[in-house]
């Protein structure tokens, strides 16, 4: 590491004796500040000077710098991207939330966040052999949306459909995210059985590790790596107990941070981040002094092991260095020598050498003050640095002898170095390209139609090709060999691909590789497929509606969204997104005999494509425009021969539609159609559930003396189905009995079942005050009718003068019981299985007393339960809400705990809730 820190001194120009700073990794990956001092002592000084002063101090586990306090970033590095030693880029540390605006250039480094997401991110692909890895966190303004925060070793521009994903759909992070179980794809095939929905929309043969950031009930997010594939072997114990042990360090450090008061979120785009090297040799720094008037030559440890000596054989005399050269370089060293005595104290001089093992060596020689303590001085005096460069610069010179182009990629696709005839190839120079994403810097490359070729390259080591057309209209084949540093691009010109082609030169690949079936067909069967699999998923109408948003709009960069549904021959808005507010209610409603592309779409059955809204406003004039610059789609919306409605797609900039393209989005609005048409059966088969529901739940409550009692039930929103969750209160024998279940299963059948149970219970508490009687008699009951279902079950008699409770329990959640001073606890009820199961199942009874002011909560486990996480959290935090609601009236505080779990965007359960209070 002071190595290499001197070699940017020697390029430089800077004083290697000065003590400097510099950002190094210790054995996990992690950087820590580190102090180079004295080289000639080759101590490191326990105090550091200028340390304090620069505000600068070590970065561990236990201590963690801030933005502010990290060293500037080194010269020339990328702006907006964070390197294995360091980072650059001006994104601004945001201590609350973490949410930093997109990298502009410049010299600050990310913050705490960045930083510890970066180090995670590149020490879990390096401890798996991975080409990349990357952590998804929450978002901070969209419930159940993770979003990638940092990706390591490739391209995020790239990658861009893959920056958001819900904790609710099919693919492994969210899987790892939602279950808090890690998911570990060691191949393709297994990828593609577990998660259909990823390798329609990544082809190619990877494996991906997956384990979610845990620290006790916080979930963070999720940490991933990809790597190359294991064909029939799984994920080894080593690498699974490697990535555990990442994701557990960064969970603990995520877990101070957050103490520390950083929001761990991200809304911002992904921070790129890039890999070590693992293929560049290391470069060798040595330093020494060259007296010309006596010919003594004095170096350190590094100078003489580079001439291939020890420190202790080095004869210290200049012919002993000409010895280690050849003789045309020792001879152009001591004229170099000479000229640089010459020019006086502030000349420097370089010249490159061959050394003895034939390895490239630069020599830079100056006058001035020495390098090194302890050095000599004097004005005969030089002081030069030696570098061994490696292969580096042979293998410059002769890809520029070559007369194919030859462009080389770091894994983020930054252009590191290009040939003459790339250059001429191209019409563009080294200065210009150098250090810029090579698809960024060359329009004709972004072409989604090149995106897959691109992705295919850096997701797998075979070899892809393809032919592009550049922005003048001529052809290049374009060849991509991949490794783990980085992309080798070969261009050779082409003829028209509907043409001949040119004679493929011996080695080069066959255009698409092994990967030709799935990415020349990719962008017309990727996104038909990919929504094809998201729609079976989805059940209600609004789910289709969220689903087309999620994958059409990117896919066609699309911006605007609205979807009609017809209805007694009127078309009415269902769904828009990206639209002016208020703007389409203007044709909400509108009869198929209106003269609007949106009807004419769904009655001719044609679609309609305006590539820019001048065509728009000629065709159809007068219409209203939400804009005066874009392009629109109108596909109609038509199932099996029904006509369902229609769908306008918008963009924000002219464009041109393709055939491929039109056909593609033709096949997705008949898929879309054929999941609205299935929602829509669904929805009346929902309504009849419903109803029949509602009708067997109790509509009022009675009015009691003494006793008080509030029911709420609210239904699930995931699929259609209603559930079996139920709620009742009797008056039998001067006594009150309360009950609450929850019948296994949902739709028609549960709710039937839930009715059954609800008028057996009801029966049975009328005849019969002993609670043991109520439920085993129910229990015998239900399994006599053998509907194929159980039960769950609560039951309470309570005695409204004494307060005396007994309780029975079938496998139902522990009720709440919040005391009259504001203390609030589980109930231990002693409980028997579930009913429906076992006909001689006994349910013992539990005793205990309601006092004046106390309250009972019973409630079904969709209250509690959540996606990922333990109930008994889920029951923890009922407790504490009940427990705040203390003077606040009873009604009121079901209001607020149903309330709660109405911020859900998804509960896959119907819930249910019974609240009981005893006054004198």
């Amino acid at each position: 590491m002071r190595k290499a820190r001197l070699a940017e001194d020697a390029w430089n120009g800077r004083d290697p004796a000065r003590p400097a700073l510099t950002c190094t990794e210790d054995f996990r990956g992690r950087h820590r500040a580190e102090f180079i001092g004295d080289r000639s002592s080759g101590r490191r000084p326990a105090d550091p000077p200028g340390l304090s002063a620069l505000g600068l101090r070590p970065l561990g586990r236990a201590a963690r710098t801030t933005a502010k306090e990290m060293r500037p970033a080194r010269a020339g590095a990328h702006p907006g991207c964070v390197t294995s030693n360091g980072a650059t880029g001006d994104t601004p540390p945001q201590r609350h939330g973490a949410t930093p605006a997109p990298p502009k250039g410049g010299g600050a480094v990310p913050g705490e966040l960045e930083l510890l997401l970066a180090e995670a991110s590149v020490g879990a692909a390096e401890a798996v052999g991975g080409f990349a890895g990357g952590v998804y966190l929450p978002s901070g303004t969209t419930e159940g949306l993770l979003r990638l925060a940092v990706m390591a070793g490739l391209p995020t521009k790239l990658f861009r459909p893959w920056w958001r994903v819900h904790e609710n759909r099919p693919f492994p992070v969210a899987a790892a995210h939602r279950t808090g179980r890690a998911v570990h794809l060691p191949d393709a095939e297994d990828a593609m059985r577990r998660f259909p929905q990823l390798m329609v929309s990544l082809p190619f043969p990877f494996s991906a590790l997956y384990v979610p950031v845990v620290a006790g009930p916080e979930r963070f997010g999720v940490l991933g790596v990809l790597r190359s594939p294991t064909p029939g072997r799984p994920v080894a114990r080593g690498d699974r107990q490697r990535m555990q042990r990442a994701a557990d360090r960064l969970a603990a450090d995520l877990a101070a941070l957050q103490d520390g008061g950083t929001a761990i979120v991200w809304d911002a785009e992904p921070l790129p981040v890039q890999l070590p090297s693992l293929t560049a040799p290391p470069v060798r720094i040595g330093h020494f002094d060259w007296d010309l008037d006596t010919g003594t030559v004095t170096g350190d440890e590094a100078f003489c092991r580079i001439l291939g000596h020890t420190p202790a054989d080095f004869p210290g005399t200049a012919e002993a260095l000409a010895g280690r050269l050849a003789p045309e370089d020792a001879a152009g060293l001591r004229a170099v020598a000479g000229q640089t005595a010459a020019a006086g104290p502030t000349a420097s001089r370089r010249i490159r050498l061959r050394g003895a093992d034939g390895r490239a060596h630069l020599v830079e020689l100056s006058g001035g003050p020495p390098r090194r303590a302890g050095a000599p001085d004097g004005p005969s005096v030089l002081h030069g640095s030696l570098v061994d460069l490696g292969p580096g610069p042979v293998l410059t010179e002769s890809g520029d002898r070559l007369p194919r182009a030859l462009l080389s990629l770091d894994r983020l696709g930054r252009v590191t170095h290009l040939n003459h005839t790339a250059e001429t190839l191209i019409g563009r120079g080294r200065p210009e390209l150098t250090g810029r994403v090579l698809w960024e810097a060359l329009p004709w490359l972004a072409d989604p139609a090149y995106e897959d070729h691109l992705r295919a390259a850096l997701m797998s080591p075979a070899p892809v090709s393809f032919t592009a057309r550049k922005d003048d209209d001529t052809w290049l084949e374009v060849g991509l060999y991949s490794g783990h540093d980085g992309v080798t691009v070969t261009l050779l010109p082409a003829e028209h691909p509907v043409g001949g082609r040119r004679a493929r030169p011996p080695g080069a690949p066959v255009p698409g590789g092994p990967f030709a079936a799935l990415t020349s067909q990719s962008t017309g069967l990727y996104r038909p497929v990919a929504l094809a699999i998201a729609l079976t998923e989805a059940v209600t109408a609004r789910q289709v509606s969220a689903v087309v948003t999620d994958e059409l709009l990117p896919a066609f960069g699309g911006r605007q969204l609205a979807i009609y549904l017809l209805h007694e021959r009127h078309l009415f808005l269902a769904w828009e997104t990206g639209f002016p507010q208020g703007f389409l209610d203007r044709f909400d409603g509108v009869g198929l005999d209106a003269r609007l592309p949106g009807v004419e779409t769904l009655t001719t059955g044609r679609p309609l494509f305006f590539e820019s809204m001048e065509q728009l406003a000629t065709a159809y004039p007068g219409i209203p425009l939400d804009a005066h610059v874009g392009a629109r789609a109108f596909l109609p919306l038509i199932a099996s021969g029904r006509p369902v409605g229609s769908c306008i797609l918008g963009f924000d900039q002219p464009r041109a539609f393709g055939a491929e393209e039109r056909t593609v989005l033709v096949a997705l609005a008949g898929l879309i159609a054929q999941a609205l048409e299935r929602a829509r059966r669904y929805d009346s088969e929902s309504a009849l559930a419903r109803g029949l529901q509602d009708a067997l739940l109790p509509h009022r409550l009675p009015v009691l003396d003494q006793v008080e009692t509030v029911g709420r039930y609210l239904p699930g929103t995931q699929g259609m189905d209603v559930g079996g969750d139920w709620y009742d209160v009797v008056e039998t024998g001067g006594r009150i009995a309360l009950v609450i279940g929850d019948v296994q299963g949902h739709g028609v059948a549960a709710a039937a079942t839930m009715g059954q149970i609800r008028s057996a219970l009801r029966a049975f508490a009328l005849s019969g005050p002993d609670p043991r009687e109520v439920m085993g008699g129910t229990n015998r009951l239900l399994i006599d009718l053998d509907p194929g279902q159980f039960a769950s079950c609560v039951y309470l008699l309570i005695d409204p003068v004494t307060g005396a409770v007994q309780a029975v329990r079938a496998g139902h959640p522990q009720p709440l019981l919040r005391h009259p001073d504001g203390r609030t606890e589980v109930l231990d009820l002693a409980g028997g299985v579930v009913l429906g199961v076992d006909p001689a199942a006994a349910y013992p009874v539990t005793e205990l007393t309601l006092e004046p002011g106390a309250v009972l909560a019973l409630y079904t486990d969709g209250l509690v339960e959540q996606a990922g996480a333990d109930i008994d959290s889920g029951v923890e935090r009922l407790r504490a809400s009940l427990a705040g609601g203390e003077r606040e009236p009873l009604a009121e505080t079901a209001n607020r705990l149903i309330r709660e779990a109405r911020q859900a965007e998804d509960r896959p359960d119907d819930i249910a809730l019974l609240l009981a209070t005893r006054w004198e």
